[in-house]
C-alpha cells in the first residue's frame, strides 16, 4: 500500500485456499493422465511383441471368464426371417427382389460401357489358394456368399472348383458396392470411368460372362452391411462365407457379425489378409476376438483365416 500499511492477515486466507486447491486439482490431474498413458503404452506394447503362435484362440469357457458382458452390445442383431428360404429358391428370389425378375446379365454389356471393357480381366490377392479347394471339397456348399468381390478373380475360381467337384447347382452371391475406394484407379487404371462412376461392376460381370460362370454367380451391387441385413430378413442362408472386403477393425467387425447369421449349422467362413503386415488391430484383432465371443477355435490355412463352426 502506498502508506505502508498491509492487508490483514485474515483477507489473505481465502486466496491462499483457492490456491492450494487448484493446484491439488491440477496435480490430481496430472497423475491421473500420465498414469493411463503409461497403462495402455504398456498392454500395447505387451500385445505388439507376441509372436504369432501366441496370439489367442479360444474356447467357449475361456471367453466366458474374459470377455466383459459390454460386449454383447456390440453384437449385429438384424431382424432375421423366422425360416430360411429352400435353397433353390436362393438364387430366382433375389432376381426377382433385387433385379424385378430380369438377371442383370441378360442382354450384357449394356452399350454406352461396351466400349470401356476388357474381354477378361481377373486380378485379385490370394484368389486360387488352396484354401478355397480345401473348403469346398470339405463344406460341399449350395449357397456361398462372398463379401468382398472386386473383379471376381476368387468368385470365377470358386464356380470353377464347384463343377469340377461335381456341385453344379452350387451359387455364388457376391456383395461389394464395385466402387472401389478413393484412390484405387491409380492402381487399376484400366478400369474406366463413365461420368464419375467408375465401371467395376460391369467388368467384373464381363470376365463372369467370359468364364461361363453367369449361372452359378450374382451380384449383389449395395454395402456389405446394408446387404447381410437384409438377406437375413429375406430368409437366405449359406453353406460357406467369404469375409474380404474392408479389412479396417470396425469394418470387417461388422462384416463377421453380420454373415454369421446367415451361416447354417456347421457352416464355415474363412477370409484373406490374416497376416497382413501391421494388422495386429483390424483383421486379426476382429477375427479373434469374434471367435472368442463365440466359443470357435481360429484355424489358419495359408494367408488365409478360417472359422468352423461344427
Amino acid at each position: 500500500m502506498k502508506d505502508g500499511k498491509s492487508l490483514p492477515a485474515g483477507n489473505k486466507q481465502p486466496a491462499n485456499s483457492t490456491a492450494i486447491y487448484t493446484l491439488l486439482i491440477l496435480l490430481s490431474f496430472y497423475i491421473g493422465y500420465f498414469y493411463a498413458a503409461s497403462s495402455t503404452s504398456t498392454a500395447n506394447d505387451n500385445n505388439n511383441n507376441l509372436p504369432n503362435s501366441q496370439l489367442p484362440t479360444t474356447t467357449a469357457t475361456t471367453a466366458a471368464m474374459t470377455l466383459p458382458a459390454e460386449l454383447d452390445n456390440f453384437r449385429a442383431s438384424p431382424n432375421c426371417a423366422a425360416n430360411p428360404l429352400p435353397t433353390r429358391q436362393i438364387r430366382q428370389t433375389l432376381i426377382d427382389r433385387v433385379y424385378g425378375g430380369t438377371s442383370p446379365f441378360s442382354d450384357f454389356p449394356p452399350p454406352h460401357v461396351a466400349g470401356s471393357l476388357r474381354h477378361k480381366c481377373l486380378k485379385g490377392w490370394g484368389s486360387t489358394t488352396p484354401v478355397f479347394r480345401h473348403l469346398l471339397e470339405e463344406v460341399r456348399p449350395e449357397v456361398i456368399i462372398e463379401v468382398g468381390t472386386f473383379l471376381g478373380a476368387s468368385t470365377v475360381h470358386m464356380a470353377k472348383l464347384a463343377r469340377e467337384l461335381g456341385l453344379d447347382d452350387t451359387v455364388i452371391l457376391c456383395i461389394d458396392d464395385f466402387r472401389g475406394w478413393a484412390g484405387f484407379r491409380e492402381e487399376f487404371p484400366f478400369i474406366k470411368q463413365v461420368n464419375g462412376a467408375v465401371t467395376l461392376l460391369y467388368q467384373f460381370m464381363q470376365n463372369a460372362v467370359y468364364t461361363n460362370v453367369t449361372d452359378s454367380v450374382l451380384p449383389l451391387p449395395f454395402s456389405a452391411g446394408s446387404t447381410l441385413s437384409v438377406l437375413c430378413e429375406w430368409g437366405v442362408t449359406a453353406d460357406l462365407i467369404e469375409i474380404d472386403a474392408g479389412h479396417e477393425f470396425t469394418s470387417i467387425w461388422s462384416d463377421l457379425n453380420r454373415a454369421y447369421r446367415l451361416l447354417r449349422p456347421g457352416g464355415v467362413m474363412f477370409g484373406h489378409d490374416y497376416f497382413l503386415v501391421g494388422d495386429r488391430r483390424s483383421v486379426r484383432r476382429a477375427v479373434h476376438l469374434f471367435a472368442q465371443m463365440y466359443g470357435h477355435t481360429v484355424q489358419i490355412d495359408g494367408q488365409h483365416w478360417v472359422l468352423r463352426t461344427s
